[in-house]
């Protein structure tokens, strides 16, 4: 049984599953946005933000402790030295998981995982819809409209309807 286990073990043992995470962490940090499945990207932050927050600090006890979990220089560099400038400012939730459909082979719910401040197209806001179109409603008809709209009719048809005419009597 699985009761009150906080993590999804990804069908891996412990060693593969650390290193699979460090080399999609690695990926990540790099190329700022990677495709995997949704399982995958969800453990994938839950590893990657605690090492962004860690960041923050630059001190050279925190790069070894963010170096033991990602294991390359590259990529400790480029977090301390511009990841950390763009998104440090943020609280949290430095990454953004956005669903894109179900693999072809096996079916597997497959996603898209970006750093947040790093997407230009989301942070771009369109200038020209900017105001919002709306459809207005019909005003509601009040109690004196019905008889207005019955004593339109009457007159209507009774426009429509000629008097006898002569032709119609010549006929009978």
């Amino acid at each position: 049984m699985r009761h009150r286990k906080g993590f999804n073990h990804l069908g891996r043992t412990s060693s593969h599953r650390k290193a699979m995470l460090s080399n999609m962490a690695n990926s990540l940090l790099l190329h700022k946005r990677i495709i995997t499945t949704l399982a995958k990207a969800k453990e994938l932050r839950k590893f990657v933000e605690p090492l962004i927050t860690r960041a923050k600090e630059d001190s050279t006890h925190n790069r070894r402790e963010v170096f033991s979990d990602l294991k390359s220089k590259q990529v400790v560099t480029e977090l301390f030295r511009d990841i950390i400038v763009k998104i440090g400012d943020r609280p949290g939730g430095y990454t953004r998981i956005l669903k894109t459909g179900n693999r072809m082979g096996d079916n597997a719910e497959m996603c898209m995982i970006e750093l947040v401040d790093y997407n230009e197209n989301m942070l771009s806001t369109p200038k020209a819809d900017t105001t919002k179109k709306r459809r207005a409603r019909k005003p509601k008809a009040t109690a004196e409209t019905p008889s207005k709209v019955k004593e339109a009719k009457k007159e209507v048809v009774s426009a429509e309807v000629p008097a006898e005419t002569p032709a119609d009597e010549t006929a009978e």
